[in-house]
Order: structure tokens, then sequence, then C-alpha cells
């Protein structure tokens, strides 16, 4: 895909940004790349942490719907977390690993959007969670 800033189509700002890049975005999926840092805000002795890892699941989803919005030239949504389900963390990436997120959409009632996230470090599957976000309107 290419790609402008990825600041186009989520609201997070630094030191809150946990994507780096929108790989791709469709009607039933967005994926996004992220390079783990020193000195990030959910790094701790050389990992990126469990909250870390939810919030990149839920801004990979941000990013998806900020990019359909960006196409109909509307600014990027914004929405919160309302509940997670079945969060199941296998491996906690190291400083230097590059994950990759995967954001499958369930379905949509009203304002709330139900999605499952996978994220990979590699081949390796290190995590998931179903979740709900409800888009501020």
């Amino acid at each position: 895909m290419d790609q402008p800033d990825i600041f186009a189509y989520i609201p997070q700002r630094p030191p809150f940004v946990m994507v780096d890049e929108l790989l791709r975005a469709d009607e039933q999926m967005s994926q996004t790349s992220f390079t783990i840092r020193e000195g990030h805000l959910f790094v701790e002795n050389g990992v990126f942490t469990e909250p870390g890892l939810v919030e990149n699941m839920a801004q990979t989803a941000a990013a998806g719907t900020g990019f359909k919005a960006a196409q109909k030239e509307e600014p990027a949504p914004v929405g919160f977390i309302g509940a997670l389900k079945g969060l199941n963390i296998k491996e906690l990436p190291k400083v230097g690993d590059t994950i990759t997120t995967d954001i499958s959409f369930l379905h949509q009632v009203m304002n709330a959007h139900v999605v499952m996230g996978r994220i990979f470090c590699g081949k390796r599957e290190i995590a998931s969670c179903e979740f709900k976000i409800f888009i501020q309107t």
C-alpha cells in the first residue's frame, strides 16, 4: 500500500502511538506493522508489554477505519475500547522486533464494532483477542 503518514488515519499522537505503517485496509480487515523501540512508553525490561499489545490492536482497527474515512474525505473517527474477550498473549515482543497486526471486522451494531485482533512476530502468532470498539459520533 502506498503509505502516507500514519497520523492521517489515527487520532493518537506520540508518545501514545503503537503503529508505524498501514499495510492493508478494506471492508474486511486492516493490517499494520510496528517496530518495538527502546524507550517506548510500553517497553519494560526490553519487551513490549501487554497494554501496548492491546492498544496496538485497537490502533490497527482505528487505522483501517481512518483510511476508509480518508477515502471519503472525512476526518478519522475517534473510538474507545469497550470490552475485551478472550485475550491470549503467548509471547511479548522484544526491542528491535517488528510485529504485524491483523484486525478482522466481525460485525457492527450502530456505533459498536466487534473485531478480532491477531498479532504476529515473524510467522508466530503472539497475541489475539476479540474486542468491541465504540466509535464517537
